[in-house]
């Protein structure tokens, strides 16, 4: 290590390192809102709790979710080392507090709270990406944090079944989130801005910023929100968002418990099977960035690199029309982890482009309304759902889920515009 500007010793590829610190966070909120899921099938059937009334419950953590345009803002305003901070920290207790749930009623206002403080995680990410990686890297990096997301969901199946086992679901929660806490530690202490950094050297601080485009520079004065919501490109990110995300709802929400009433697998199959998906979905954050990275060798802009892997990932999709129709579980598992692997590889596509459009002082909020948009995509879904499912069964939606991304490739590629 050599010393930076500041006389101190700088510490090798910091950016680098912080993103890894924050796919830890990742991990952890959608391990946090994952468990319930995977518990699904035990808490439902413990607490008489019906298909609708957990339909209800998730759909309130979707509504909680759908403030992320406000906690956006917050970000944008106290930046990512104190905002996202209280968030992880809030988060993390709320999940805790899962263990004293009884009823669906009070499942749904816990569920609420963590989706308020959880809608954190994809503005705090674009933030980050924003302030810390030059245009070329962004991509990748966004790949690399959503890769937490998918692990989230891997490990919650084994952490379910283990405490089950163990002693009951709620030491899940327990686990998930006293974790959480030990990560809001670790990014006290390391987490700044380029320009505060410590242990960032000068030639990393100047790649950073020499790779980042001066039209995305903080602004002399915030943009007001009234004038930000008119931009068409905002709701040309966001609407590709509410059609894409209710494949994730489907995934995290209700798969384990179609594998269960329909597929007929026990809790100890579930934990065997149904982190597969999200296995599949880790791969599918790299595989999008990657084919925006040989499309740019190959002399494509990057706006328009990123809507072809958009497109790639909505004609895989596609394969979430068979899963109802197959008559193997295993094949019906391999069709959802496609539909896992297409997701990501749309949805890191989609959400980085927030970073590629917006100022860094906007992109927080800018990605919170694009969230919004896609929760509530998964709310209209889940509450659809909750409400047809034990008459039409589960065929249909995934017919639905498999088309939906088509129309938002449509969309992604007539609305957003190609900075001048």
């Amino acid at each position: 290590m050599a010393p930076n500007g500041a006389g101190r010793y700088a510490f090798p590829y910091v950016r680098w390192t912080i993103i890894g610190l924050f796919v830890g966070a990742m991990i952890l909120n959608y391990l946090a809102r994952s468990v319930l899921g995977v518990a699904a099938p035990v808490i439902l059937a413990e607490q008489s709790i019906s298909s609708q009334q957990y339909s209800w419950i998730t759909s309130a953590f979707q509504l909680g979710v759908m403030f992320q345009p406000l906690v956006g803002f917050l970000l944008d305003s106290a930046g990512l080392r104190l905002g996202f901070t209280m968030c992880a920290a809030l988060w993390s207790l709320i999940t805790m507090a899962h263990v004293f749930a009884q009823g669906w009623f009070s499942f749904a206002g816990l569920r609420f709270g963590l989706g308020l403080a959880e809608g954190s995680a994809q503005p705090a990410g674009q933030k980050l990406i924003a302030e810390w990686f030059p245009s070329r890297e962004r991509g990748v990096a966004g790949g690399i944090y959503n890769i937490g997301a998918s692990f989230g969901a891997v490990f919650a199946p084994p952490l379910v079944a283990w405490a089950v086992l163990t002693q009951s679901w709620r030491l899940a929660f327990v686990v998930a989130g006293a974790l959480g806490l030990l990560w809001c530690v670790a990014w006290l202490l390391w987490y700044q801005i380029p320009s505060r950094h410590r242990r960032l050297s000068t030639a990393e601080r100047t790649y950073i910023e020499g790779g980042q485009e001066a039209r995305l520079a903080v602004g002399a004065k915030r943009t007001p929100l009234a004038q930000l919501i008119r931009r068409r490109e905002l709701w040309g990110i966001a609407l590709p968002r509410l059609l894409a995300d209710p494949v994730w709802g489907m995934l995290s929400f209700w798969m384990p418990l179609y594998l269960a009433r329909v597929r007929g697998f026990d809790l100890s199959q579930i934990a065997i099977f149904a982190w597969l998906p999200f296995l599949a979905a880790d791969l599918g954050c790299l595989f999008g960035p990657a084919v925006v990275a040989f499309l740019q060798r190959k002399g494509v802009d990057l706006i328009d690199a990123r809507r072809w892997a958009f497109t790639l990932g909505a004609v895989l999709m596609t394969a979430m029309t068979m899963v109802g129709l197959a008559t193997n579980p295993y094949v019906a598992i391999a069709l959802l982890c496609i539909g896992g692997f297409a997701h990501q590889t749309l949805s890191v596509t989609v959400i980085t482009m927030a970073s590629d459009l917006f100022r860094r002082d906007e992109v927080a909020t800018v990605a919170g309304f694009a969230g919004l948009a896609g929760n509530l995509g998964i709310l209209i879904f889940t509450l659809t759902l909750g409400h047809l499912v034990d008459t039409v069964g589960y065929g249909p939606f995934f017919v639905v889920l498999g088309l939906l991304d088509l129309v938002g490739a449509f969309i992604l590629w007539t609305m957003v515009r190609k900075p001048a």
